[in-house]
């Protein structure tokens, strides 16, 4: 008999802020305020998706700018990020570190303090009323200049002590070489954030080996494409880099044909710690435990091996040392045997803020 992932603990390292949106949530404020949504979001499916290209690269970022148009009054944004957080809960997370780039929020927000300040009181008020553990990774965009990176940056580690915990870097990897946003890196480094740039998705292994070599990355966004170099994989695995892997993205952006060609597998054989990541589950139709049911069926992990990679989740962290080691229990008394509904309902409540 197979136990239910969703009352598996376990942490959400890899969630995007606008892509955590329900879509019924961005129905009703695309009502609220007459926008109108192209049709690929209004269809009750996932959009068909494939980004391998510039073309389709640029379709998937004009759908999620239009999502994005939505949020426009702080009362948006606590909403999002309370129904991100409940939907993390019925999935059985404990932690989750959402990512966001505050500059894309500012205009409709104040500006950029304001926007800061807007989406961490609203992960403190989210954290309160659902239990769940939740911190903010502020990311640059490869598009924009380094020096706006760099103003992020410092603004990422002013506001460490209201529960920032990493700076990332996303958007197009094909764009942007990673060393031109060293000095950005650099200063959230010494601010005491974890690095944790996207790498190895649309781009090859070159672009992972640019991340820890430019960036000093502690955690890759993604990282997949490590997997067609073998001594790159020995050098995340030596170093304990955890990859956050998006299975379902990885197949809706096209990187992969199917869910088994992910190279779920290699990593995992190979010792790469990774945490699975639902990336934007409002474009790829698919949440936290979608993740690890993905890789049971297709990849053919057991038990033992999935709470193996919730415990990498976990590992791969910045939870306090109390919150993971309630969560690492929570783990084995999984595996230990089925988990009853009171037993998850009583989990929901074991991390506080």
């Amino acid at each position: 008999m197979e136990r239910d992932v969703r009352l598996l603990p376990k942490a959400h390292l890899h969630l995007h802020f606008t892509g955590s949106m329900r879509p019924t949530t961005l129905l009703e404020l695309a009502d609220k305020y007459g926008v109108r949504l192209p049709e690929a979001l209004t269809g009750g499916e996932p959009p068909r998706l494939r980004a391998t290209d510039e073309r389709g690269w640029f379709r998937f970022q004009r759908l999620y700018d239009a999502a994005r148009a939505c949020l426009r009054e702080p009362d948006d944004i606590r909403r999002l990020v309370r129904e991100a957080a409940e939907e993390d809960v019925a999935d059985g997370s404990g932690w989750l570190e959402i990512q966001v780039d505050p500059t894309s929020y500012a205009p409709l927000l104040g500006g950029l303090i304001p926007a800061i300040e807007i989406i961490l009181d609203a992960v403190d008020s989210a954290s309160r009323d659902t239990g769940l553990g939740i911190r903010t990774v502020i990311a640059a965009n490869r598009m924009k200049h380094p020096l706006d990176a760099r103003t992020l940056a410092r603004l990422a580690v002013r506001y460490a002590d209201r529960g920032v915990i990493g700076f990332g870097l996303s958007n197009d990897e094909r764009r942007g070489l990673a060393r031109d946003f060293d000095r950005a890196f650099a200063i959230a480094r010494e601010g005491g954030l974890l690095a944790a740039p996207h790498g190895g998705e649309l781009s090859g292994p070159s672009s992972v080996r640019d991340c820890l070599d430019d960036l000093d990355a502690t955690r890759i966004g993604h990282g997949v494409r490590a997997a067609e170099d073998p001594r790159l994989l020995r050098r995340l695995a030596e170093r304990g880099v955890t990859c956050e892997v998006c299975p379902s993205s990885n197949v809706a952006l096209g990187v992969y044909e199917k869910p088994s060609d992910v190279p779920l597998r290699t990593l995992f054989d190979a010792g790469v710690p990774m945490a699975l990541g639902a990336d934007d589950p409002l474009l790829f139709g698919s949440r936290l435990a979608d993740q690890y049911t993905l890789v049971r069926r297709h990849h053919g992990f057991t038990d033992e091996e999935l709470a193996e990679l919730a415990r990498q989740s976990v590992r791969g962290s910045v939870a306090p040392a109390d919150v993971r080691d309630k969560l690492l229990d929570g783990i084995d008394a999984w595996l230990a045997g089925p988990v009853g509904e009171q037993e998850r309902t009583d989990r929901s409540t074991l991390v506080r803020g």
